[in-house]
């Protein structure tokens, strides 16, 4: 299936009026940014901003610092806040576009209106200046192209639910940059591309990328120590609707975005679905001291959220916070959201610090936030996925109290604490992380929202995605390997990142040459990435923790373009061990429905989910519980027969015996895995669970040794 011709319209316009030498008449008002009309050399140019008093479109040929010529708007060009306009008689592979925007100066009203600004069009498709990773353009502005887009997707379409995914968290530069990628188009679209196939190998059903949009990784350049420090993340977005050029591996003049499609399309065809981390919580202009790129020339009272005296809060660590529940960038976000669900066929949305988008516009939290209505109920965006980080940088913390409506799902902070704790042997918060094992029901309950009405509605477990590791922290090498943070490469005196780790380097900080000690890691490594592949809820894992690559102790290499960022895929070979296994657990969990989802009642009387203390049916999980096993149970249909697996885990440092719950004659429990290299093979009732160990099991027809 080929993208609908977005771009034409079935009435053609035709000159009505002269401006600046170039024939033109009333553009398409309903059309954001920038459309090519197909015959004519006609491209309609439409912009808003409530406060200007005269807009002037830009046109620069290719890489030159001065415009070539100044189109200033009609001032009967304009429908309320709207101006549009077509001009006639332009190739679109011959320039590029910037703003002109004129309006009152009075920076206590949060007005920043200046015609000496070239501004970027918000609603640019493609963004020039930023081709080459790590290298400014000699012409130092942001400007757009005009993009023609027409992608044959080949009836490319596909569904899979919340609790079928393995989310597989990664960066699209630093996945393939290293050497040992063994990739011929490192650190870009391509680049992924080449990778499928692993991903395919090792069970992956959704990558979640890092933010794609367009940043500007020079933007705040600064050096330490000798190195370049730059904004490697991405988290600073400079065009929400045009995708990162530096991440292509070929120059796509007024096509811009197809390697990306044909990433996309890969990956579905392989079985992988992709959601896009997404920043509508801040800008790239900064504060008060930072750059005009966009939004402060339009509308700077408008798009962020401002003091009394015009400052801007910021409840997002940046400079800056978006006023995400004004109606004008409510459009703004909606339509964003919808472009890239359907010209890229996305999947689903990541929203870095999502509570923001619960904000007001004096920054106080609503209690039924439009916005996050406005998503959920939301038509074109109905089958794609919206999972929240249910947190920002002012102090609102809503794990479990988001505004969900009943199709939200969130980044569950409280797994990864609770997890991360009694996994390395806090055993106090064993009650905790029972309840997080299981799918938090006691956050997530899936009851229908009150009435229709109530915000809190979720969506039972299918709103938890579980996760021990991200972008944002240690790795899961590092989370055994490092008692604290070791930011000293990022020049700020190790003082930035979190330092609320709860990690254990497991009796030496940093690498080892004591095979006791690292031994130790790969089992705590197996522990957790076991655990997550065996809990209730949608896993997520960081990319390279199924090898366990390092970055040394940094957790929070937000600037590091280099081996600490870098995936070293040589780990693969060396930590065979752990690749394995994790590409075991993904297996297994695919195969045991009743692990993802309720079956219907198991014939043998065990509820879908339950939770025992070391013995049978005792469910009273306490703050000094060693060792605990949670029971998945069900009817499957496709076997007809039940589907039964135990999970145990035992964090204590000497080994605990815990008694299995007697099954139906002719079954007994078979041991599948073990992080303590125990056989696979028929297990007893009583079984003794090693120090710091996890094992599964599943209950299988007992055929009794011939005689």
């Amino acid at each position: 299936m080929a993208d609908q011709d977005q771009n034409t319209r079935s009435v053609t316009l035709h000159p009505l009026d002269s401006a600046s030498g170039y024939p033109v008449c009333p553009g398409l008002f309903d059309r954001n940014g920038a459309v090519p009309l197909g015959y004519d050399g006609a491209v309609s140019f439409t912009v808003h901003s409530a406060g200007a008093t005269a807009v002037t479109l830009l046109l620069y040929h290719r890489g030159e610092e001065k415009p070539y010529s100044e189109i200033v708007f009609p001032k009967t060009y304009r429908i309320g806040s709207v101006w549009s306009m077509v001009v006639f008689g332009l190739d679109i592979s011959q320039f590029e576009y910037a703003y002109s925007v004129d309006g009152p100066w009075d920076p206590e009203k949060g007005l920043l209106f200046d015609r000496r600004h070239e501004l970027l069009d918000i609603y640019a498709k493609a963004v020039t200046g930023q081709r080459i990773w790590g290298k400014k353009d000699d012409v130092p502005k942001y400007r757009a192209r005009v993009v023609r887009t027409s992608y044959d997707w080949d009836n490319d379409h596909q569904s899979v639910p919340m609790e079928d995914l393995v989310i597989y968290e990664l960066h699209v530069r630093g996945f393939t940059m290293g050497k040992s990628a063994g990739v011929t188009a490192p650190g870009t679209f391509q680049g992924l591309r080449e990778k499928i196939p692993y991903l395919k190998w090792l069970g992956i059903t959704a990558v979640e990328m890092m933010p794609i949009f367009e940043f500007d990784e020079m933007q705040n350049c600064r050096h330490f120590d000798g190195k370049e420090l730059i904004d490697y993340w991405g988290y600073n977005t400079v065009s929400y609707f045009a995708p990162n050029t530096s991440y292509c591996s070929e120059q796509e003049y007024n096509h811009e975005g197809d390697e990306l499609r044909s990433l996309i399309r890969d990956l579905h065809a392989a079985g992988i679905q992709v959601i896009l981390d997404v920043v509508f919580n801040h800008t790239a202009e900064g504060n008060e001291d930072g750059p005009f790129i966009s939004f402060k020339g339009f509308d700077n009272n408008i798009y962020y959220m401002l003091t009394p005296d015009g400052n801007y809060y910021n409840f997002s660590g940046c400079g800056n916070t978006v006023n995400c529940n004004h109606p004008v960038v409510q459009e703004l976000i909606v339509e964003c959201l919808r472009y890239w669900t359907v010209n890229y066929h996305i999947d689903g949305f990541r929203f870095d610090l999502a509570s923001i988008l619960g904000r007001n516009e004096d920054g106080s939290p609503m209690e039924y936030p439009p916005l996050l209505y406005r998503l959920a109920r939301d038509p074109l965006l109905s089958g794609v996925k919206l999972i929240a980080e249910a947190w920002d940088a002012g102090g609102m913390y809503q794990v479990g109290s988001f505004p969900a409506w009943s199709r939200w799902a969130e980044w569950n902070g409280k797994y990864r604490d609770a997890l991360r704790s009694y996994l390395k042997g806090d055993i106090w918060m064993a009650p905790e992380a029972a309840k997080r094992m299981i799918g938090s029901p006691d956050l997530y309950s899936d009851k229908p929202a009150e009435q229709g009405r109530s915000p809190r509605g979720y969506l039972g477990y299918n709103s938890s995605v579980n996760f021990i590791t991200c972008h944002d922290g240690f790795t899961l090498y590092d989370l055994y390997a490092y008692n604290g943070k070791h930011n000293e490469a990022n020049g700020w005196g190790n003082s930035d990142g979190a330092d609320d780790n709860r990690s254990w380097n497991c009796g030496e900080e940093g690498p080892s040459s004591n095979p006791e000690i690292e031994k130790l890691r790969t089992r705590m490594m197996k522990n957790a990435m076991g655990i997550l592949l065996m809990s209730r809820g949608t896993p997520m894992f960081l990319a390279g923790d199924e090898f366990a690559n390092t970055q040394f102790g940094n957790n929070n290499a937000y600037c590091q373009d280099n081996e600490i960022s870098w995936l070293d895929w040589n780990y693969c070979d060396k930590n065979r061990d752990i690749l394995e296994f994790t590409k075991g657990m993904i297996a297994f969990r695919k195969q045991h429905d009743c692990i993802r989802r309720d079956l219907k009642a198991a014939k043998c009387g065990f509820p879908n989910i339950s939770v025992h203390a070391g013995t049978p049916w005792n469910a009273l999980i306490t703050k000094d519980t060693k060792a605990m096993y949670v029971v998945y149970a069900g009817y499957d249909e496709n076997t007809r027969d039940d589907d039964i697996v135990c999970v145990c885990l035992n964090v204590w440092w000497e080994g605990v015996e815990i008694q299995l719950p007697d099954l139906p004659e002719g079954k007994s429990w078979h041991l599948v895995a073990s992080t303590a290299g125990e056989e696979r093979g028929m297990a007893w009732k009583r079984v003794v669970m090693q120090p710091r160990s996890l094992a599964v099991l599943v209950a299988e027809s007992y055929i009794p040794p011939q005689r």
